[in-house]
C-alpha cells in the first residue's frame, strides 16, 4: 500500500516538473529531452565515424554515424548536457537520418532551432554544439574516405 502512495506521489511530482519545464521550453523540447530519439552508441561494426566535441559551456556531445553511399543511414548520440542539449542532439539526428552528407553538412543552428520550435535565448548555444559536433564528424569521415 505504501508503494502505491509513493508511486502516485512520484507521478504527481514528475507531472509538476514537466509542467515547469514546458513553461521554459515547449512540449516538443520537453518530450525530446525526456524521451530522446537515437540515444546511445551504435554497435562498433555499424559506426562509420564517431566524433565528440565539448562546447564552451562545458557540455559535450558525441555523434555516431553509419554512412553508406553518401547517405547517413543511422545517427545516434550521447551527451552529458542539459535538457536543451539532449533535445538538440536528438533533433539533429532526426533531421539527418536518411539524408546525404551534403545535406547534413549544410545544416545550421537556425535549422535545428526552427525544428525545435524555438529554444530560449540562453540555450540556443546548444544548437551550435550539435552543428559543430556534426560537422567535425563529417570532416573526419571525409578525411578517412580520401
Amino acid at each position: 500500500m505504501a508503494k502505491d502512495n509513493f508511486d502516485k506521489h512520484e507521478d504527481k511530482l514528475q507531472k509538476e516538473i514537466m509542467k515547469k519545464e514546458i513553461e521554459v521550453y515547449n512540449e516538443y523540447i520537453v518530450d525530446l529531452s525526456h524521451n530522446p530519439r537515437n540515444w546511445g552508441k551504435l554497435p562498433d561494426k555499424e559506426i562509420s565515424v564517431s566524433q565528440s566535441y565539448t562546447g564552451p559551456c562545458g557540455d559535450s556531445m558525441q555523434f555516431f554515424l553509419k554512412i553508406n553511399d553518401n547517405i547517413i543511414e543511422k545517427a545516434n548520440f550521447i551527451t552529458n548536457g542539459c535538457e536543451a542539449s539532449i533535445a538538440t542532439a536528438s533533433q539533429t539526428t532526426l533531421l539527418i537520418k536518411g539524408k546525404t552528407i551534403d545535406y547534413a553538412e549544410k545544416l545550421s543552428p537556425e535549422d535545428i532551432d526552427g525544428a525545435l520550435k524555438g529554444l530560449p535565448e540562453d540555450h540556443k548555444h546548444c544548437t551550435e554544439l550539435a552543428v559543430r559536433t556534426l560537422k567535425r564528424a563529417i570532416q573526419k569521415y571525409k578525411k578517412n574516405e580520401d
